[in-house]
């Protein structure tokens, strides 16, 4: 990789952020991916609905979204119940991230874990 690639490669890493969703009903999980993939390109297809998997260990489902462009905002969804959703990335894309939540959902942020250049933020969805 050539310098100019290295540094498109960094500008869009840092762009990318995990998302994580569990303990909720599969809807719940779908109305936050769904949301948010108004809003930024996902690792995901639009028609990829979270399954429940059966089992004793717990469901999680993760996504990655890049929060580099934002196409539109997302409408308020409607939620079971508040759920917590994990974010991690660069401190600007997981901002960018949870402002776009906000558009669909009341948003508390239970707690943060900063790094270096990334962090980790824990966040409590409910319908607004």
């Amino acid at each position: 990789m050539n310098s100019a690639e290295e540094a498109a490669h960094e500008r869009h890493a840092s762009a990318e952020v995990v998302v994580e969703v569990s303990g909720c009903a599969t809807a719940d999980a779908h109305a936050v991916f769904s949301a948010l993939r108004t809003s930024f390109v996902s690792d995901r297809a639009a028609d990829d609905v979270p399954e429940e998997m059966v089992g004793p260990r717990a469901t999680v489902w993760t996504s990655t979204f890049d929060v580099t462009d934002v196409r539109a905002a997302a409408e308020p969804r409607p939620l079971t119940a508040p759920l917590t959703v994990n974010l991690q990335g660069g401190y600007w894309a997981v901002d960018r991230l949870c402002e776009s939540l906000r558009t669909a959902f009341a948003v508390r942020v239970l707690g943060t874990a900063a790094g270096d250049q990334e962090e980790e933020v824990q966040l409590l969805l409910e319908t607004r």
